[in-house]
């Protein structure tokens, strides 16, 4: 830096902050005067005034441009920059040292956040707001932070959240504010876009926009929303028909301007898009082994454009898209030429960037083969970062080992809200459970993912909730503990539409989270995806009938059907209390999900049910069949009618082709299947029945959430919106959960116990023992080979069962679940004196309390 004051604070800071450098901390200090007053940056008269150091970096000057807005959507005129003003700002690696001198007469103390990337402080000194800013990212978050302190929330734009209007803003005299983020470098990767982002991309870049060509427009809103979210990383969007991000005018320079670092996929490598960049005719095959020069060529030209940007470079090899590396077969062939390919990328970049490998951001992704091949023996450097993934539905496949975390490179996770294929996509709705994220996410940054963090979604708007959720632990990952997401989840609704309408939803969505946990919509066909293309058209198994039964537990399926009837009934309740001003951001961040999984569910189990009860031959005459037919057909033209108005009237068109309802067209999203053609006149005519009130029967079976135990262990906990239970419990190893039950027969039965399907992370197994009144344990595996058709079931259930055979005498029992290997997660269990019986849910309501334990 040429600010010698600032120069030499930074040496003498440097050596006592870097152990912490990526650690979040957040200090709110009030007033402890009874006398201070508060310092009003508005006064409802004069318009919001700040005053910016002199050379800003250029995402200052745009965070500045949306702070301006913002001030105008909450006070009704534009803040606007002054020589004198309350709201002062200071970007610490850009003032002068006449800068420098004046902000040291204020006393503020700013030495904790200077050696710190992305970090800012806000505090108040003498009638001023103070915000200072540790680089051009850490500047902009401060400001924007300003703006979350006036009621603006992060989804202003993308959500359509306006704020309400305030005639006054003011700060407590004594406030201070230190932020810093705990994940180094943490974004998204726009993926499977086809059907959404790109789509959309298109309708808002103007006439003359090119099929498949996603730029700045669909660009800097993506970066501003990501600036609101505190994020810094992102990987472009690279599917087949979308145009290469660096092949479209004025991206890199956006992506500059916005300070936002750019890195790819684990498929391309040297930031170059495969799919939309190499040329087999020109270049030949895309094959190291036998073609080394053209390819490393092609990634030379990307490295030479680059030079001069903040990047974060993939390095390794995999095929033209998501395959497998293309010239070596045998597994001594696979890892000679994965470890010729870096070592031959590490030249590249030295050559080409100008700086030693050791200082150039590198990431190494062991995503499906490569990671056999990196267990084989690969050498990748230590410098470079390790990013761990999931197995594509959110269960994390491997974390560092206790040598691993300490690679200097460290360690980071690409995790999916979103997916295309086997077995089967979820690119409609985003409904992963956020327990689930929040606890693998947690269990990442215990085991020092901390590095780099990406979050894959089709498109940011219909994930809203979990992508804020993930990069809000990304920022601080003390903001929410798995055993308080539903806290979260509580703040989060009350950012976007008041605390009175939050406090209505949250027991709707905690509902919602958990039939959707239950079985995603997508998955409500009970079909696959990428099967034996000689067998299934398209690979794609037809629709069947699902595993719900109508004549066990009161009728499962139609209890099912009838919570997500009560969760619509609350959703309809908390609409009342909306500003009207709202009424479409509702509809798409709460309507348009819960009542269109409701339809799903609906469509799927009522076209079961007629096909059931109905005939070919008299069908159409049959009234029962009929009923549940025209529940199912009606179910179908919802999601139809709710997706025709997201898309062109909601928000006066605005998102107009952002949402499909049947992505790829999978044949879950089609016309439901009856026993013969539903005839015109009934679908006109033909009232259809009510929903079928219905109470839940046990049938003599013991059942328990996990959550309801009479004693564990001091290391259990549970994880909230997580599981058919909403409450599942988290038994690190070695941990145990107990439960007393009573009996009033002696006879066979059957115990299930259903378990969240996770992976085991650290190379080892994932075990635990079930013991019966101290008898002898019973041990289980979870551990499926990935893309087995064990392994699918689980992932579409959410659950991974497990059974024993034994004999129960009336009277009373202990049963005890205990963890033999780490990242075990128990959701539910009960005894069933019916072996044979066919059934989906456990009879078991769920638990609606935030305290466990003792029943």
């Amino acid at each position: 830096m040429n600010n010698s004051i600032l120069s030499q604070t930074l040496f003498l800071m440097k050596a006592a902050l870097t152990k912490a450098a990526t650690m979040t901390m957040l200090i709110v200090l009030q007033p402890c005067s009874s006398t201070a007053k508060d310092i009003v940056w508005y006064d409802g008269n004069a318009p919001v005034a700040y005053r910016i150091c002199e050379k800003p970096s250029p995402v200052v000057e745009i965070a500045l441009e949306m702070f301006e807005d913002d001030m105008a959507a909450v006070t009704g005129h534009k803040a606007h920059a002054r020589k004198t003003a309350i709201v002062e700002i200071f970007q610490l690696d850009r003032l002068t040292n006449k800068e420098m001198r004046e902000l040291d007469k204020r006393k503020i103390k700013y030495t904790d956040i200077i050696t710190r990337k992305d970090a800012f402080t806000i505090s108040t000194y003498n009638g001023k707001i103070v915000i200072i800013g540790s680089n051009g990212r850490g500047t902009a978050y401060g400001i924007l932070e300003l703006s979350r302190m006036a009621g603006v929330s992060p989804w202003t734009d993308w959500g359509d959240i306006i704020p309400e209007r305030k005639s006054t803003l003011s700060l407590p005299d004594g406030f201070l504010t230190r932020q810093w983020p705990s994940v180094e470098y943490r974004g998204v990767f726009i993926n499977d876009e086809d059907w959404s982002s790109r789509v959309w991309a298109k309708n808002i870049s103007g006439k003359h926009a090119k099929d498949g060509e996603m730029g700045p427009p669909f660009y800097r809103r993506l970066f501003t929303l990501l600036l609101r979210l505190r994020a810094n990383a992102f990987w472009p969007a690279m599917h087949e028909g979308t145009t290469a991000f660096f092949k479209v005018k004025g991206n890199r320079e956006l992506a500059d301007s916005c300070d936002m670092v750019v890195g790819t996929s684990h498929c391309e490598p040297m930031l170059r898009n495969n799919v939309g960049e190499w040329d087999e005719k020109k270049r030949g095959a895309f094959n190291f082994i036998t073609n080394r020069h053209n390819v490393t060529e092609y990634w030379s030209e990307r490295l030479r454009e680059t030079a001069s940007m903040d990047a974060l470079y993939t390095i390794g090899m995999r095929g033209i898209h998501d395959g497998s590396m293309q010239g070596v077969k045998t597994a001594e062939e696979k890892l000679n030429g994965l470890q010729s390919v870096i070592d031959e990328q590490r030249k590249l970049m030295h050559k080409h960037l100008g700086r030693k490998p050791a200082d150039i951001p590198q990431v190494f992704v062991p995503y499906k083969e490569v990671l056999e091949i990196y267990e084989n023996g690969l050498r990748v450097p230590d410098d470079v970062t390790l990013m761990w993934c999931d197995d594509n539905y959110g269960y994390l496949t491997r974390l560092s080992d206790s040598l691993q975390q300490k690679r200097s490179g460290g360690a980071g996770v690409y995790y999916h809200l979103s997916y295309w294929g086997r077995p089967h996509d979820y690119l409609w709705l985003t409904t992963t459970q956020p327990g689930l994220i929040c606890n693998e996410m947690k269990t990442a940054y215990d085991h020092n993912a901390r590095r780099l963090w990406i979050l894959n979604v089709h498109d940011p708007k219909v994930a809203a909730y979990g992508m804020s959720l993930f990069l809000d632990m990304a920022w601080n990952i003390n903001c929410v503990s798995p055993s308080t997401v539903g806290n979260h989840l509580h703040a989060w609704l009350a950012q976007q539409f008041g605390q009175a309408a939050a406090s209505k939803l949250l027991p709707a969505m905690k509902s919602f989270y958990r039939l959707c946990g239950i079985r995603r919509p997508e998955f409500m066909g009970w079909s696959q995806v990428e099967l034996d293309k000689k067998k299934y058209n398209r690979g794609l198994s037809p629709m069947s009938d699902t595993e719900f039964a109508a004549d066990e537990f009161g009728n499962e399926l139609e209890r099912y059907l009838n919570s997500y009837e009560d969760i619509k009934a609350q959703v309809a309740e908390a609409e009342k209390l909306i500003r009207p001003e709202l009424a479409d951001a509702f509809f798409a961040a709460i309507k348009y999900p819960v009542f269109s999984a409701a339809a799903m569910a609906t469509k799927t189990l009522q076209a079961q049910e007629a096909r059931h009860i109905g005939r070919p031959d008299s069908f159409n005459s049959d009234e029962e069949a009929l009923d549940a037919a025209l529940r199912s057909y009606n179910a179908y033209q919802e999601i139809l009618s709710l997706t025709e108005y997201y898309n062109n009237r909601m928000s006066g068109g605005r998102w107009r082709g952002s949402m499909s309802c049947a992505p790829r067209k999978l044949p879950v999203f089609g016309e439901p299947l009856f026993p013969a053609p539903l005839s015109e006149d009934n679908k006109n005519s033909h009232a259809p029945a009510a929903p079928i009130e219905t109470k839940l029967q046990t049938d003599g079976c013991i059942v328990r959430n996990a959550c309801q135990w009479h004693s564990a262990s001091a290391g259990a906990y549970v994880v909230d919106l997580l599981g058919h239970s909403n409450k599942a419990v988290a038994l690190p190893k070695g941990e145990s959960l107990t439960y007393q039950i009573n009996t009033t027969r002696t006879d066979s039965c059957v115990l299930r116990i259903a378990a969240i399907p996770t992976q085991p992370n650290d190379k080892g197994d994932l075990r635990y023992s079930v013991t019966i009144d101290g008898g002898a344990p019973t041990t289980f595996s979870l551990k499926e080979k990935f893309r087995s058709e064990g392994w699918k079931q689980n992932v579409l259930r959410g659950q991974a069962i497990r059974t024993i055979d034994t004999k129960l005498n009336a009277g009373p029992h202990t049963i005890t679940i205990t963890a033999l290997d780490d990242h075990i997660i128990i959701d539910q269990w009960m005894i069933d004196y019916k072996p044979e019986r066919q059934f989906y849910m456990f009879p078991i309501e769920m638990q609606t309390g935030y305290s466990a334990g003792k029943q």
